[in-house]
């Protein structure tokens, strides 16, 4: 007997698991964090390049000029999203970094605020305030650290800013494709971008060990394709509110995997400013009509 609310929410479970697995490949990998993001992508693109090509290509004459002058610069924030996350897991804990990157939906909000006058709540506000309050203590404490702990959590929150950036820019374009056209549009630009910005850069994109190819694929397939597949097929059961909270799940995921993988100790001020900001984002996550369905939580869904 088939169960699709119940398959739904084992989708939900493996796509969270699957999507905090991200940090931790990138932080066993030792390539270049431009390298990192350039052949996560690549190998994205690959694997989708059959399906597209057989089943989608046509859809592609529906973009106009204003749609690919939009998805190129989703596709440059999108590349730069992952260069300056990956760059500040080389620096920072997975704990706080993927806490960071994890304030999303506040920066989609600003975002639709500003650019579609969406507008706040007073709830709303209080959460972001309380999910702020709670960044503040997690740098507060890696100040203390290192320096360059802090330097690691303020590319995280710019990496964040970037994704909300590449969302908004891309939401239009998407509301006239399919799931697959659009990604593999998206996917495809950043890589180009990716390829340009290690070549610039004088990155080494080989000779690499073979462990290497590994998590580069291992990223591709479950942090990229499966993850957030998953998230998105089970969007046909479970509301986005029950999914996006799901996710703010992710970051504890991954600081558990840290610490049992990776030997990262968990500091109090993280474990405190964590939970405040994770706090914030459920408060701000569940506030009705303004938040539900808005850009703030269905974009929350879209990549990491």
């Amino acid at each position: 007997m088939n169960h699709p609310k119940r398959n739904g929410y084992i989708a939900i479970v493996i796509g969270v698991f699957t999507v905090a697995l991200s940090a931790i490949f990138v932080k066993l990998s030792h390539a270049d964090p431009s390298v990192i993001a350039f052949y996560r992508m690549l190998f994205s693109v690959v694997i989708m390049a059959p399906i597209f090509f057989l089943y989608y290509r046509r859809e592609v004459s529906k973009l106009t000029r204003r749609d690919w002058l939009f998805s190129t610069i989703a596709g440059i924030f999108l590349a730069f999203h992952f260069i300056l996350w990956f760059e500040s897991l080389q620096y920072t804990s997975v704990a706080s970094s993927t806490v960071l990157v994890t304030l999303q939906p506040l920066f989609a909000f600003v975002g639709a605020y500003f650019f579609f006058q969406e507008r706040f709540t007073i709830k709303s506000l209080l959460a972001a305030v309380i999910a702020i309050i709670g960044s503040f203590i997690i740098s507060w404490g890696d100040f203390r650290i290192s320096g360059m702990a802090l330097y690691g959590d303020i590319l995280a929150l710019i990496a964040c800013a970037l994704i909300t950036a590449y969302l908004l820019f891309g939401q239009d374009v998407r509301k006239r494709l399919s799931i697959i056209t659009y990604t593999f549009i998206l996917y495809s630009i950043s890589t180009i971008v990716l390829f340009v910005y290690v070549i610039v850069n004088g990155d080494s994109l080989g000779p690499l060990p073979a462990e290497e190819w590994m998590y580069f694929i291992l990223l591709a397939v479950l942090s990229t394709l499966l993850g957030h597949s998953l998230f998105n097929w089970s969007l046909k059961w479970i509301s986005t509110t029950v999914i996006s909270m799901a996710i703010l799940f992710e970051p504890v995921l991954a600081t558990i995997l840290a610490y049992t993988v990776l030997g990262e100790n968990v500091q109090l001020t993280q474990i405190v400013g964590g939970s405040i900001v994770l706090g914030g984002l459920a408060l701000f996550i569940l506030d009705g009509k303004k938040v539900r369905g808005s850009s703030g939580t269905k974009q929350f869904l879209k990549m990491k």
